[in-house]
């Protein structure tokens, strides 16, 4: 009787130890930490035309209308191409710069989405555009479109982050983040443009998924611009240096009317202050890793945005001057440029 009791008994107890342990083993084992930055490798062997998703991740050729999308500046809706991935279109003026900022952010070392630009696409089924319609033409032929692999990111779930509140402020990973982003005159620094995505080894990755607002002209809603290169040249870049630190030019303050809506008029003017205050040190830190890329690669970039030729030498000079300009900063003489 005590010999079967202990032989029936005994099993469960053990299997219940063993589960007990292997749940302590799970519970001790760490966790991935939060990523903002990888290093890309030798920076000349990167491919610019194919960005961060490269050729293998371009879109079909079939493409099948799913839903429009009502939300942001710009017109958009999702399509499903022929080998099952889902894309989200975008057109206007936003499609061929940000196309081009996730290729250069993504050189730099940064978690951008994944963005091809097409001049021309034909999307089966297409109906009559809520916005955007101007861009059709012919019933389902789209011009000017950027699109963006939806899914396949690592990560289930994603959430908003904060450029005030990170788990990285202070680093020089990303501090250099918003020199990029004075690089390419990003002037929509909302938190809503950010996503932190889950990973299954349960780290974090920080990234930017909206860079349409850049290549033109910082200011406020009237003398800002996107993708117009001659805003860009004419833009200065660097609007102070200290013994240590580097202040960045970003207009981003409200016209006066909108001090009557003080929540966005505080959060404009607050963005303003995101890229003021950086380090030199981490600021030639990117610029060198910046720096190790030819203006060839960087004229790839615009390439594959579908810029024009002229517009691509403006914007290649000007990112080539600009990367100089950081390279050059120095702790010893305040000046600006």
């Amino acid at each position: 009787m005590t010999k079967g009791y202990r032989s029936v008994c005994g099993r469960p107890l053990f299997v219940v130890l063993a589960v007990c342990l292997g749940l302590t083993g799970l519970a001790q084992t760490p966790r991935s930490p939060a990523v903002i930055w990888h290093d890309r490798g030798d920076a000349r062997a990167l491919d610019l035309v194919g960005g961060p998703g490269g050729k293998a991740h371009e879109p079909g050729n079939v493409l099948t209308f799913i839903e429009e999308s009502d939300g942001g500046t710009s017109p958009k809706f999702e399509v499903e191409d022929e080998h099952g991935v889902r894309w989200k279109v975008k057109l206007g003026e936003e499609a061929k710069s940000e196309t081009a900022a996730t290729r250069l952010l993504w050189a730099a070392g940064y978690v951008v989405d994944e963005d091809y630009y097409r001049q021309q696409i034909r999307v089966t089924g297409l109906p009559r555009l809520a916005r955007g319609q101007e861009f059709v033409s012919a019933g389902d032929n789209v011009t000017g479109a950027r699109l963006e692999r939806q899914g396949g990111g690592g990560g289930e779930e994603s959430t908003t982050w904060s450029w005030y509140e990170n788990p990285f402020v202070g680093t020089r990973e990303f501090n250099a983040l918003k020199v990029m982003m004075a690089l390419v005159n990003n002037w929509d620094l909302k938190d809503v443009n950010n996503r932190v995505s889950d990973t299954a080894d349960g780290g974090g990755q920080y990234g930017i998924t909206d860079l349409g607002a850049t290549f033109g002209r910082t200011g406020n809603v009237i003398t800002r611009s996107k993708s117009v290169s001659k805003d860009y040249a004419d833009t200065k870049f660097i609007a102070k240096v200290t013994a240590t630190h580097v202040d960045f030019v970003m207009q981003s303050r409200p016209i006066f009317p909108f001090v009557f809506h003080l929540p966005a008029y505080r959060e404009r003017t607050r963005m303003q202050d995101i890229v003021k205050g950086i380090p030199i040190a981490d600021a030639r830190w990117i610029a060198d890793r910046l720096g190790r890329l030819s203006a060839e690669q960087i004229r790839d970039a615009f390439r594959a945005s579908g810029f024009s030729p002229a517009d691509i030498e403006v914007y290649t000079q000007v990112v080539v001057a600009r990367i100089r300009a950081l390279q050059d900063l120095s702790p010893q003489v305040s000046h600006s440029f």
